[in-house]
């Protein structure tokens, strides 16, 4: 079964020197962080932000290439977590088919908040991945830390 999430936030996590892309569920209380690069986290936090760059950007070109190609992005899916790393598709529908693209959660996400695609997670990750990591960071997290926030 799949969970509708939206984005959260970004948070910055001082101990990796990496970015948390918090999703949280929308008809519900869970939460998935999802660790990420400075790249990604700037991105994402671009698509937020709804900021227009002079000219386009990676994940602006996807949606570009896309929508002239008449492609509609239908959904971004999380579907599975290995050994601490996720994984995500890409759903693409030309209006005859629909063509899944591997990608990293990231990307996937920073491309579907350009396109005002849903964001789903497969059920089985919030049940293999609780929120207690997220928590952990949390309990530790200073008062100083809060500069690094996005």
């Amino acid at each position: 079964m799949l969970i509708e999430m939206n984005v959260e936030g970004l948070l910055f996590d001082p101990r990796s020197s990496m970015y948390i892309l918090l999703l949280k569920e929308i008809e519900g209380d869970g939460r998935l962080p999802i660790w990420i690069g400075k790249p990604e986290a700037d991105s994402i936090a671009l698509a937020l932000g709804k900021v227009v760059t002079p000219r386009p950007l990676t994940h602006d070109l996807i949606k570009n290439i896309t929508d002239g190609l008449k492609v509609r992005i239908t959904k971004i899916i999380v579907t599975e977590i290995l050994e601490n790393t996720y994984y995500a598709l890409v759903c693409l529908n030309d209006g005859k088919k629909e063509t899944l693209i591997d990608s990293r959660p990231s990307d996937a996400i920073a491309v579907a908040l350009r396109s005002n695609a849903p964001i789903f997670i497969e059920e089985s990750i919030m049940e293999k991945r609780s929120t207690d990591e997220l928590e952990e960071w949390l309990k530790n997290l200073r008062p100083e830390d809060f500069g690094n926030i996005m």
